[in-house]
């Protein structure tokens, strides 16, 4: 009997290991949704499958169980270890970036380098599948977050920068992109101007205002919440603040209104932060929020018919370990009993601390962790400096008491590390991580990315459902080409900007005819031509200026206008 199944498999090892799905394979479908948890490693998924079991012992598997069907190796271009920047960049791009580049080529390292970069390409803007679904199929587009809007994740899917944090050339782009819906983080964000842009463009704009959101019916929407990022769902206000399921199902709402079908990003933001803390209660719960969201995209899927679906996150964080030495071997309530009494997250234990006197500690820690602390433990309290109702003056502080080396000094920290040391969960870091990470997807045709892919090969996956695969480096060479390149026939210059700002205008003039002459500002998509008595015109893409070489890139057809 073993010989004979051995035949059976002699021309399956014959013919060497099974090829992944090529791009040319998959069948293009009308809506794709990406949905990113950042920062998730493994060991977070487990952990809130655990939580969720020990809670519901009906509830035995995550929403994403059934699609999971392969990992993910996401680096940087010259780092395996990325951050959130350069490993979405490479998703939406097909290229690998550096830390902190938005969408941008990568400047050449070429010691470090793990693929080989052109670095004659250095600082270019790379179309992203949103840009193309929006160029070429003429897609509504959407992005969903947690974190403030313009934060590394959804700027990567519709802006361009070499500095993530440059929110003042990442913004306009974002708006001058003209996505169809825009949920997440940054009430406080969104420039006048901006939103003046929007609004006359046929935006509904909601700032605070969850009903405002619910009942829109229009087509076009922006709806922010907290002044910068939400808050963590296991301290979300529900009455003011939607949860990712909730912004999730409006935005597909909206956006499957779209006869050309439509792409979407949602990022569980806050997964990330949370590991950066440490904090193993906002982790899961987090983790959970999100799978949440992923259900609601599953029943549209499953009832539209034509959504294929991808689940990733962009890169490991913090070395989170289920099982510690000082835990051994454990029981299931030991594993998740002391987790699941918790109520707060680190952060939303800081906020209540600092609002309630001192004489409530106790209370507040039995209430919301199931635990009271011990007199070390509450001396360590109130050593923190950032303890506002420490009975101890803030001189008197010190951090080297015994267990400076257990709890940080932040109020924050020390409740982290306070709560992670009653479990058996365990830290490495509160940095990135550079093991690969789960994929999940569904395809109605069942084109699935099954085994382990690269960063770039998702990207291909993604881009040929779309119907796009082959089509991002044309767009990017079409619409990002340097302005030395584009107007070497005629004569320019770049006027600095008079505000102090970093958005000179580019003056561009027909030798031959001077009255034939443009004005392009960045990070817009708005060119003015003809001088004074001259008029605008609305690109389909972005101008992206880069002060680190001085460089315009835009349309190749802008020349168009000067003839």
């Amino acid at each position: 009997m073993k010989k004979q199944i051995l035949f059976l498999l002699l021309p399956l090892l014959a013919a060497g290991p099974a090829r992944a799905l090529e791009p040319e394979q998959v069948k293009p479908v009308k809506n794709l949704i990406l949905m990113i948890p950042d920062g998730t490693s493994l060991a977070t998924v487990s952990a809130a499958r655990w939580y969720q079991w020990y809670l519901h012992p009906d509830r035995p598997k995550l929403a994403i169980d059934p699609y999971l069907c392969g990992t993910v190796r996401t680096h940087s271009s010259n780092d395996p270890i990325g951050d959130s920047a350069p490993t979405t960049s490479c998703y939406m791009t097909g290229y690998p970036s550096r830390a902190g580049y938005v969408a941008t080529y990568p400047v050449s390292d070429p010691e470090n380098d793990i693929y080989p970069t052109d670095p004659s390409r250095a600082y270019q803007p790379l179309t992203t599948i949103l840009e193309a679904a929006k160029f070429l199929k003429q897609k509504a587009t959407g992005l969903v977050c947690t974190c403030e809007f313009p934060h590394a994740t959804p700027a990567d899917c519709s802006a361009h920068s070499y500095n993530r944090g440059r929110y003042d050339w990442i913004i306009p782009q974002m708006v001058h992109n003209e996505l169809d819906v825009v949920i997440g983080g940054g009430a406080s964000l969104l420039p006048e101007a901006d939103e003046l842009y929007l609004k006359a463009n046929g935006y509904g704009i909601y700032r605070n205002d969850r009903e405002g959101m619910r009942s829109y019916t229009g087509n076009r929407l922006w709806a922010l919440y907290g002044e910068k990022d939400m808050a963590y769902d296991l301290d979300r206000d529900t009455a003011g603040e939607p949860s990712i399921e909730e912004m999730t199902r409006k935005a597909i709402e909206i956006l499957s209104k779209n006869e050309n079908g439509f792409f979407l990003m949602v990022e569980g933001s806050k997964v990330d932060w949370a590991a950066h803390a440490n904090d193993p209660a906002a982790m899961i719960t987090e983790f959970l929020a999100f799978d949440r969201a992923c259900q609601a995209a599953f029943d549209f899927a499953r009832q539209n018919g034509e959504t294929a679906i991808v689940i990733v996150p962009d890169h490991g964080n913090s070395g989170f370990s289920l099982g510690t030495y000082a835990c051994g071997h454990t029981t299931k309530d030991g594993l998740m009993q002391a987790v699941s009494k918790v109520k707060l997250t680190a952060e939303g234990f800081a906020g209540k601390l600092n609002s309630e006197p001192a004489s409530a500690v106790q209370q507040i820690f039995r209430e919301y962790a199931g635990f009271e602390l011990t007199d070390e433990e509450l001396n360590t309290l109130y050593q923190c400096k950032s303890y506002k109702n420490s009975p101890l003056p803030e001189a008197e502080r010190s951090d080297k008491n015994a267990l400076a080396s257990l709890y940080s000094s932040s109020l924050n920290g020390f409740v982290a590390k306070l709560i992670t040391s009653k479990t058996c969960f365990g830290f490495t870091t509160g940095g990135h991580t550079a093991e690969e990470v789960f994929l999940a997807a569904c395809h109605p045709a069942g084109s699935l990315p099954t085994g382990m892919h690269t960063n770039i090969e998702l990207n291909h996956y993604m881009a040929a459902a779309l119907g796009l695969h082959g089509r991002l480096d044309e767009l990017t060479a079409a619409n990002f080409a340097p302005h030395t390149t584009v107007f070497k026939d005629y004569a320019y210059e770049i006027v600095a900007s008079t505000d102090g700002k970093d958005s000179p205008t580019l003056v561009v003039k027909n030798r031959k005819d001077r009255k034939k002459q443009l004005s392009i500002t960045p990070n817009t998509n708005i060119v003015k031509f003809g001088g004074k008595a001259g008029g605008e015109a609305k690109l389909s893409s972005v101008i992206v200026y880069v002060d680190a070489n001085n460089t315009f890139y835009l349309p190749q057809s802008l020349a168009g206008y000067l003839e």
